[in-house]
């Protein structure tokens, strides 16, 4: 029989909410989806996050192999993210997030 904390960790919803769970994730991911990958411009487009937030985020993202980083040796850096095909994989969720948003907002 498998304990308790064991089960939690293996449970694929807590999993999914590990890796896109909290405020900030499913908004980064969706503005990403929509071609909006430069930190300066995420952040422009995210009211309330701050800059450590959205670093913090993005490094997590990044961790788990949803998002890729790529800086251009240009002066100064450019520096872009993009979703990796593991990331791709949760567009349906975020999809079904914005459809749910859509039929319930006021």
């Amino acid at each position: 029989m498998k304990s308790a904390v064991n089960s939690k960790i293996q449970c694929p919803v807590t999993y999914t909410m590990s890796v896109i769970g909290g405020k900030w994730k499913p908004i980064i991911l969706y503005l990403i989806s929509q071609n909006v990958n430069r930190f300066g411009v995420l952040q422009r487009n995210i009211n309330g996050l701050s800059k450590q937030m959205l670093t913090k985020q993005l490094r997590e993202l990044e961790a788990d192999s949803i998002l890729e980083r790529v800086i251009y040796p240009e002066i100064p850096p450019r520096v872009e993210y993009f979703i990796t095909p593991k990331g791709e994989s949760l567009f349906p969720i975020i999809q079904s997030m914005k459809e749910w948003g859509r039929t319930y907002v006021d």
